[in-house]
C-alpha cells in the first residue's frame, strides 16, 4: 500500500543557487498529487528531494525533514539505496537497459536486491507488466525482444514496470508523458489513475490538462517555494492565491 509524505522546511541547493525555500506540505497516502509551475520552478528538484536523488548532483546540497511513512529519508543512518528501494522513479525520457531484454529489464531490480529464483521473477515481471498495462503487448517476446526495440510509449509503461517491480510504496514521476504522442500518453494516464488503489504517486507535469485529469491534489510551485497545495479540482476553479490563479489562466509561465 502507498505511504504519506510530510515534508518540513525543505531547503535545496545547487552550489549558490537556492533551488528550493521552505517547503512544506503533507501528502496523502494512495493518492495522486501533480506538482506544476513554470521551467525552473523547483518541480523536479522537489521529488528529486524525496528519494535523495538530489544529492547525486555535484554541489547539490538540502536542509529540512522528509518523511515517508514512518520512514525520515535523511536521518544520517538511512543509506540512499535503501531509500530508492522504497521510493521508485520513472523519468521524463524513458531509460530501458538498452541491452537487455524485456524480461531483465523488469527483474533487473529484483536481481539487485537477491532475488534469483525463476519462479518468483517469472510471476513479479508479469506482475509487473500486467500493473503497467504492457503484459498482452509483450508477453510472446519477453525474452526476445530488448526494451529499447519498443515504442516510445511502450518503453515508458516499461520503465513504470521496472519501477513496481521492487514493489515500492511510493512512485515518483518526472513529467512522465512529455516525449509521448496522445494514445500512449492516455495510456500513461489512465495507468496513473489505477495506481492509486496501491501506490501513492507524484507527478511532476507542465500539462495542465494532465494535473486536472489524474490528481486528486495539486500544488503549485514559483520561483523555488510552495505556492499553494489543495484538492487539484479547488486549485484550478478557485485557487486562494492570485499567482496560482495567473499561471493557471495563461497570464504567465
Amino acid at each position: 500500500m502507498g505511504v504519506g509524505i510530510a515534508v518540513k522546511d525543505l531547503n535545496a541547493w545547487f552550489g549558490k543557487a537556492h533551488v528550493l525555500k521552505e517547503v512544506s506540505v503533507k501528502v496523502g497516502a494512495n493518492a495522486v498529487t501533480a506538482v506544476i509551475g513554470p521551467s525552473g520552478c523547483g518541480k523536479s528538484t522537489f521529488i528529486r528531494c524525496l528519494n535523495r536523488m538530489h544529492e547525486t548532483v555535484p554541489e547539490a546540497r538540502m536542509s529540512g525533514t522528509v518523511m515517508v511513512g514512518d520512514m525520515d529519508v535523511y536521518k544520517p543512518n538511512i543509506i540512499a539505496a535503501d531509500v530508492r528501494r522504497r521510493i521508485g522513479m520513472v523519468f521524463q525520457k524513458p531509460n530501458p537497459f538498452p541491452t537487455m531484454s524485456i524480461y531483465d529489464n523488469v527483474s533487473a531490480g529484483l536481481r539487485l536486491n537477491g532475488y534469483n529464483k525463476r519462479r518468483e521473477l517469472d510471476v513479479a515481471v508479469e506482475d509487473s507488466l500486467r500493473m503497467a498495462a504492457l503484459w498482452d503487448e509483450v508477453k510472446d517476446v519477453l525474452k526476445k525482444k530488448s526494451g529499447a526495440s519498443l515504442s516510445g510509449g511502450q518503453q515508458q509503461r516499461l520503465c513504470i514496470a521496472r519501477a513496481l517491480a521492487v514493489q515500492p510504496e511510493l512512485l515518483l514521476m518526472d513529467e512522465p508523458c512529455s516525449a509521448l504522442d496522445p494514445i500512449s500518453t492516455g495510456k500513461i494516464e489512465e495507468l496513473i489513475f489505477q495506481l492509486k488503489a496501491q501506490y501513492t504517486v507524484v507527478i511532476v507535469t507542465h500539462n495542465m490538462q494532465q494535473a486536472a485529469r489524474v490528481a486528486d491534489h495539486t500544488g503549485f510551485f514559483l520561483m523555488g517555494k510552495l505556492i499553494e497545495y489543495d484538492k487539484t479540482e479547488k486549485i484550478f476553479t478557485t485557487p486562494s492565491d492570485k499567482r496560482t490563479e495567473d499561471y493557471i489562466t495563461g497570464r504567465f509561465g
